[in-house]
């Protein structure tokens, strides 16, 4: 069945409100990094028509939204994107345990390409909210995944 552009970026909306969203400094580090878990879960379940380009657009729009330097995020959400797409028919057969620790695996490579981006332009050097955010993601990668999956049933299939 063939994925309507529409729907990718329908789910894309709500992900990056959620990570737009202004929180006292003390709970913005309790937010998973929601626009990396939607990519990750389109290409694992549609890589041929989300991949690459989708994670490029998705980053980009992430960057211009928070204010961040243009391309930072892109870049990273590329490297992710590529990698589900490259590895997505051994990550499927996982149980969702696993698939959460293959998502946590994602998410720390999309950190550390912000964190080398950072280091090369003399940004912050990153606290421990980095490796809260890829422990969070892992963790809501199984209640993400259940959620997206009913809302598009017929387009994404076990």
């Amino acid at each position: 069945m063939r994925l309507p552009p529409w729907q990718f970026w329908l789910s894309l909306g709500p992900a990056l409100t959620l990570a737009l969203l202004p929180l006292p400094p003390w709970l913005s580090a309790w937010n998973p990094d929601w626009v990396a878990l939607v990519v990750i879960f389109w290409a694992l379940n549609y890589p041929g028509r989300t991949g690459v380009g989708a994670a490029w657009c998705a980053g980009l729009l992430l960057d211009v939204m928070q204010g961040s330097l243009l391309g930072a995020h892109a870049l990273a959400m590329t490297v992710v994107g590529y990698l589900t797409v490259k590895l997505y028919l051994r990550i499927r057969v996982f149980p969702l345990s696993q698939q959460a620790l293959a998502v946590a695996m994602m998410l720390g490579t999309y950190h550390f390409v912000l964190f080398w981006v950072e280091g090369i332009v003399g940004g912050p050097a990153p606290g421990l909210d980095r490796g809260l955010a890829i422990v969070l993601g892992a963790l809501t990668w199984v209640p993400l995944q259940a959620f997206l999956k009913s809302m598009w049933p017929r387009i994404v299939k076990d």
